[in-house]
């Protein structure tokens, strides 16, 4: 199905982690789709009347209807793709769906603070050793979760990439790039063996490697916008 013939259109910046997550959805759901790239530092008009009420990225255009939120749309694509035979985003079981959702909230008040802060060049050294001892912290309570939630099986989801997946291996980029760019290890092996080992096969997915570039990419794009690019990591989920 052509991007024309879905619908499909998502405004937002590559580098950000909430964009991510819209582009593994849709790849995983095997929908086409037309990627309307933002200008950093800018607001389109588009942008700007799609969701009035955040001013911000992402937003998923279906057939001219603006749906806001990273998570909102992962859901949303969940639904809207339910046949065609690609597996279910959301577990089936209402308790194991409500703790992908704790889990995913978690990840997204632990991890984006750190980051900003890691990347930041005017961050105290007391700060960025801070944010690094939170970020390891918190990866060690989402390797725990790991062994509970996949049962022994590769992701979050079990046998198949799903929300909780998602939702975290969107700041995997960023994770790794912030480890060059402050000199620190937050994927360590030796810590959280199964979630670097998780993080690796789920980089080599189809449905994401492309949407996540390779951690050069992310540092370069941070340090040529500098300020401009802080927004990536916070803002609209």
């Amino acid at each position: 199905m052509s991007s024309e013939a879905s619908g499909v259109r998502v405004i937002g910046l590559w580098p950000s982690p909430y964009v991510i997550r819209v582009l593994i959805a849709l790849k995983l759901k095997g929908v086409e789709y037309e990627f309307v790239e933002e200008v950093v530092g800018r607001k389109s008009e588009l942008l700007l009347k799609s969701n009035p009420v955040h001013k911000k990225i992402p937003v998923l255009l279906h057939h001219g209807k603006p749906i806001s939120e990273s998570l909102v749309i992962v859901q949303y694509v969940d639904e809207v793709w339910s046949s065609g035979g690609a597996p279910a985003i959301l577990p089936a079981d209402p308790y194991t769906r409500a703790l992908h959702r704790f889990w995913a909230q978690y990840i997204d008040d632990k991890l984006p603070p750190a980051i900003r802060t890691l990347r930041a060049t005017d961050a105290a050294a007391g700060d960025k050793d801070q944010a690094a001892g939170q970020m390891s912290a918190a990866l060690q309570l989402l390797e725990e979760a790991f062994v509970k939630l996949s049962q022994g099986k590769q992701y979050f989801g079990g046998d198949s990439v799903g929300y909780l997946d998602i939702a975290l291996v969107s700041h995997i980029g960023w994770v790794k790039a912030v480890e060059k760019m402050a000199g620190v290890s937050l994927l360590d092996r030796a810590k959280v063996p199964k979630l670097v080992a998780w993080a690796d096969r789920l980089c080599a997915h189809p449905a994401v490697a492309d949407a996540i570039p390779d951690a050069d990419k992310f540092v370069e794009f941070s340090v040529k916008y500098g300020s401009f690019s802080k927004p990536i990591n916070s803002g609209a989920k």
